[in-house]
């Protein structure tokens, strides 16, 4: 869906496509019709944004076989659906039974991240509308923290460099500006805005940035403001929520304690790396727990558990409430819809519901849908 801005720009709003197991291309195009397609109508719209997730396999199938792309691009038109944002950060396997760790690798470090990256920048550029010329597509922040010596990171940096060269050839050949932005995470060695600022200091900023998830950041318990005053491109921003817990009430939790995510906890006076670990002891009981688990945008758990849906609100309000834009691209990003421990839902409702209830907040930040 697209939003005009009060400056007049255009707003894009998506949701990511990673909620849906598909590895393959007919797998893909099974998901874009029978979800993407009955979430545009749930709607009511006649054009839906979708963050597409593309797994290694299906990027490499699209660059190598170029009518498959032209199927692609047909199968979007003829079911409405728009694609100007791309989800680089899991490499593939993301609804395997035990995923954990694993979705970090191939890191920055390797040259299949870089060559990833640069596949999905050729096939967005390809998908992208005729009349838009910006895509983005959000990745790993570099790696796992455990990972990173004074090697690794010129190693890393030399694959980021690269792919910074290839976007700016890219944009030469095509015409159309591709921007990647790393996805502060809790745990790796991009964890929050301060340590985005520092080690990306000296990138390209005309194709590198930073893509903000909202659910990250409050775990992380980062004020909203270090959003806003952050001094790098936001070239995308991921609307999602953590789950979080009021002191004394942490028992509950255990039904979250699922083994495919890993999900990182945080309290004011300590971190662990998953809710396991948390549930064990190593977090004081006396505060307030916020797990990276993302949750539905527009309900909440049952009590005593709520979200942080009031943070994602101040969020949007940071990065969108001023007299311009601080992000033009917002993809609701909820991928635990089937590890959720309640009663199944219809998938599809549950992803129009969001983004209904983002667009609603949108509305109440002055844009308009077009």
């Amino acid at each position: 869906m697209r939003f005009r801005h009060p400056d007049g720009s255009t707003v894009h709003l998506a949701y990511c496509t990673n909620v849906h197991p598909a590895e393959d291309l007919p797998g893909i195009h099974a998901q874009l019709t029978g979800f993407a397609a009955r979430v545009r109508d749930l709607l009511g719209v006649d054009r839906l944004g979708i963050g597409l997730w593309l797994p290694h396999e299906a990027a490499r199938s699209l660059i190598t076989d170029a009518a498959e792309l032209v199927r692609l691009r047909a199968l979007l038109s003829r079911l409405g659906l728009e694609v100007v944002t791309l989800n680089g950060f899991p490499y593939r396997g993301f609804h395997d039974e035990v995923v954990k760790y694993r979705v970090y690798f191939p890191d920055w470090t390797s040259r299949e991240r870089a060559r990833y990256t640069l596949d999905l920048a050729e096939i967005l550029a390809r998908l992208l509308p005729d009349d838009v010329t910006e895509g983005t597509i959000s990745t790993l922040p570099l790696t796992w923290r455990t990972e990173w010596t004074a090697d690794s990171a010129a190693t890393a940096m030399a694959n980021v460099d690269a792919v910074a060269e290839g976007l700016r050839v890219l944009a030469d050949r095509t015409g159309k500006l591709i921007r990647l932005g790393f996805e502060p995470e809790p745990g790796c060695v991009v964890e929050t805005t301060a340590q985005a600022a520092r080690l990306l200091r000296d990138v390209d900023r005309d194709h590198l940035g930073v893509c903000l998830d909202a659910c990250h950041l409050a775990v992380g318990f980062e004020p909203a403001a270090n959003a806003a005053e952050l001094r790098l491109p936001i070239v995308k921003f991921q609307a999602s929520c953590a789950l979080e817990s009021p002191p004394g009430s942490q028992a509950v939790l255990a039904a979250f304690d699922e083994n495919r995510f890993l999900h990182q906890t945080r309290a004011a006076s300590g971190a662990v790396d998953d809710l396991d670990a948390a549930l064990a002891g190593a977090l004081p009981t006396e505060e307030t727990w916020r797990v990276h688990f993302h949750m539905p945008l527009h309900t909440t758990p049952p009590p005593p558990l709520t979200t942080t849906a009031p943070y994602l609100k101040e969020l949007l309000r940071a990065l969108l409430g001023g007299g311009s834009p601080l992000t033009r691209h917002v993809e609701v990003e909820t991928y635990t819809w089937n590890v959720l421990p309640a009663t199944p839902v219809d998938l599809a409702e549950g992803i129009a519901a969001e983004l209904d209830w983002t667009r609603r907040e949108l509305a109440i930040l002055g844009l308009k849908e077009l």
